[in-house]
């Protein structure tokens, strides 16, 4: 007897759920078709402030060319590139609130939509080794965002976001210098393309938390380089090599990579000399 009432409940409880997902689905329905666009508009507030991102977002983009010129044109075009990245469709917030900041440049939400615009983009940006154009346009939303609300409350966090998004770059460059190593003379003086890579990456982010990273591939390719070199330049070579050494062990006297860097003044010192 037990068992049936509690199977009834259930059953019970079950056509309450299905009542309720058919109601809501009824009501939405009914709001689509609906031509009260003052409801259409507060039923996509109703459905955003329940966390119903995308039916605030399909109400939203019929509504954006309606109540255009109306107050209410400003805040749905908000909440709609708020509904976007709630969603985590990042590319399409930030295009939204681009539009947006664009469109009312001292709007009521300006400070946000630059700030949330670079924080998508931030969000959406790759792993290192593809292909950087989204991370330097995050870098480039978050710059104007602090440029233009140097007193806002986010300024830390978009700042905090624009070094993380610099050491990725960073991160793809010491990549890639390090893949120039590993090739070594294979179709080429790949050493040479290490060096340059690497430098490059040390003048433009001279803070990195890679900076001795880099600067030990570089000492180690001049190295492999003196050693790949024809006589009439050997030499000069191991000089270069030699030089890169005292520059390394200035800057990192205590450095991980010590031992190897005196392996390379060693021998570098022992070849000159001979």
């Amino acid at each position: 007897m037990r068992n049936y009432f509690y199977g009834m409940k259930k059953y019970i409880l079950s056509l309450l759920l299905i009542t309720v997902v058919f109601s809501s689905c009824g009501n939405y329905n009914k709001i689509l078709k609906s031509t009260d666009y003052e409801y259409k508009y507060e039923a996509a507030k109703n459905y955003f402030a329940k966390g119903q991102y995308g039916r605030s977002a399909t109400l939203l983009n019929e509504l954006i060319t309606i109540l255009k010129g109306t107050d209410k044109a400003e805040e749905s075009l908000y909440m709609l590139g708020m509904c976007y990245y709630n969603q985590k469709d990042y590319t399409t917030a930030s295009h939204t609130f681009i539009t947006y900041y664009n469109t009312y440049p001292r709007g009521t939400y300006t400070d946000l939509a630059r700030f949330h615009s670079g924080k998508a983009l931030f969000l959406d940006s790759p792993e290192a080794r593809l292909d950087q154009s989204g991370t330097y346009l995050a870098i480039q939303e978050l710059q104007m965002f602090m440029e233009y609300f140097p007193q806002s409350s986010k300024m830390q966090e978009a700042q905090n976001m624009i070094f993380e998004l610099q050491d990725k770059l960073v991160l793809k460059e010491y990549l890639a210098a390090k893949l120039y190593y590993n090739l070594g003379t294979y179709l080429g003086n790949n050493y040479s393309a290490c060096i340059i890579t690497a430098q490059n990456a040390l003048n433009d982010y001279p803070y990195t938390h890679l900076r001795e990273d880099l600067s030990i591939l570089i000492l180690r390719a001049r190295y492999e380089m003196a050693v790949e070199s024809y006589d009439e330049v050997k030499e000069e070579r191991y000089r270069e090599a030699i030089d890169e050494y005292y520059s390394f062990k200035n800057e990192f006297p205590e450095s991980k990579y010590m031992k190897d860097a005196e392996r390379i003044f060693n021998e570098s010192s022992k070849i000159i000399q001979d």
